[in-house]
């Protein structure tokens, strides 16, 4: 068994598996790395979820603030005040003492301690044992407290710089306090006066998102999802999905195992669409640019008519109805999901007739096809065995959408039949 499993990097791990042919290696962690989490989704590694707090826990609440000194004598003071200790994370050993002298200042009265690993061992240890007999009221440490602490008079943490810790890393310092029944807090201290990149507001978000017990998991996946997967035949524990994207970049990964496996591989049939149509969110709809694409991912990655009806309802829920440019492109993603479902691998519009083409492996039968064809009861023809050509009604672009909608809706039922 080995505990704190993202402490360990692949060659550790892989060493331990050598020791015996038919060793059972049981990984304990409250944060599993990218590529352990991906091994276990994608069914290479068996895994466990323990979703029961200790009785009597409390969600700890994080606060994200900027650097601000009343904000730091405001949080130790009212700890202080109920009894408490306090940890104070700043992981610079060369400024430790001027933090030290900055918290002394801001808070006379408060006992501080200093820990860091480039102490001593026996200093190191008497330093903490004063802390547990509570003759320090505030313990200004480096990230050596990151795991296998449990002082439950703890219950308030201060992380400096929080903008430059991992998510797991975040997670494991806040978890060192709230181990008691009292309700504990986490503030999470960034540079006022500094623009945080795009990975750090990521990482940052999801630690403010997540504060209920138990969300560890969800964590490591918003984790996968910033860093990747990593490479499951290779040392890399995170990354290698910045160039394909994290969905490809999934589906290259399962049809590779399965291929491994010797599983036959699903057909995936990606619809090529040619329409007299465009469609957008309006900035005068979704005002803000990051929403925006967003919300494009998220109908670009759609691959089922209930994500998009959430994305629908989502969108209708916080700008109100939607125009009709955002209406067209909803239709157009509608009308793609239809004709992945059905596989047709090209839709064209021309003139007013809409040339649809089949894929040889469509769920859609010959049979099935001529009987969508006669109801209702329009002109048709076959342009080849696999591609009919539909008229289409001389009305305006929606309308041209939606009846190409309904008519996909038509042949869908009758395949579901």
């Amino acid at each position: 068994m080995v505990d704190e499993e993202h402490r360990f990097g692949v060659v550790h791990k892989e060493r331990i598996k050598r020791l015996s042919t038919h060793i059972d290696v049981l990984f304990l962690t409250a944060t599993p790395i990218p590529r352990s989490l991906y091994m276990s989704l994608v069914g290479l590694r068996d895994f466990s979820l323990i979703e029961t707090p200790p009785e009597g826990r409390m969600p700890i609440r994080t606060v994200v603030t900027p650097f601000s000194e009343e904000t730091i004598r405001q949080a130790i003071r009212q700890e202080l005040a109920r009894g408490g200790q306090v940890f104070f994370v700043h992981n610079r050993i060369d400024t430790l003492p001027a933090m030290e002298r900055l918290l002394t200042r801001l808070v006379p009265e408060c006992r501080i301690g200093v820990a860091h690993g480039q102490m001593r061992e026996a200093a190191l240890e008497r330093t903490m044992l004063r802390f547990l007999r509570r003759e320090f009221d505030l313990l200004l440490c480096t990230t050596l407290i990151e795991s296998g602490l449990d002082i439950p008079s703890v219950n308030t943490i201060l992380i400096d710089r929080a903008d430059q810790f991992g998510l797991a890393q975040l997670y494991q310092l806040r978890g060192r306090v709230g181990r008691g029944t009292q309700q504990a807090y986490a503030y999470l201290l960034v540079p006022a006066d500094t623009l945080l990149s795009p990975t750090a507001r990521k990482r940052i978000e999801a630690l403010e998102e997540f504060r209920e017990l138990g969300s560890g998991f969800h964590l490591a996946t918003r984790d996968l999802e910033i860093r990747g997967a990593g490479n499951l035949l290779g040392p890399q524990q995170s990354g290698h999905i910045a160039s394909v994207g994290f969905d490809l970049y999934c589906q290259m990964l399962a049809d590779a195992i399965r291929a491994a496996r010797g599983e036959p591989l699903p057909v995936r049939i990606e619809p090529e669409l040619h329409l007299p149509v465009q469609g957008a969110l309006p900035e005068t709809y979704v005002a803000e640019e990051g929403q925006r694409l967003a919300f494009y991912r998220r109908l670009a990655t759609a691959t089922s008519f209930e994500a998009l009806e959430e994305v629908r309802s989502e969108l209708a829920d916080r700008f109100g109805p939607p125009p009709a440019a955002a209406q067209r492109l909803l239709h157009v993603v509608e009308l793609k999901l239809l004709a992945r479902e059905l596989g047709i691998e090209r839709l064209e519009c021309r003139a007013r007739e809409a040339r649809l083409t089949f894929h040889p492996q469509s769920p859609v039968t010959l049979e099935q096809l001529f009987e969508w064809l006669r109801y209702p009861q329009t002109p048709c023809r076959f342009l080849a065995e696999r591609t009919i050509a539909l008229p289409l009604p001389e009305t305006s672009s929606l309308e041209t959408l939606l009846t190409l909608k309904n008519r996909l809706q038509q042949l869908r039922r009758s395949v579901s039949m």
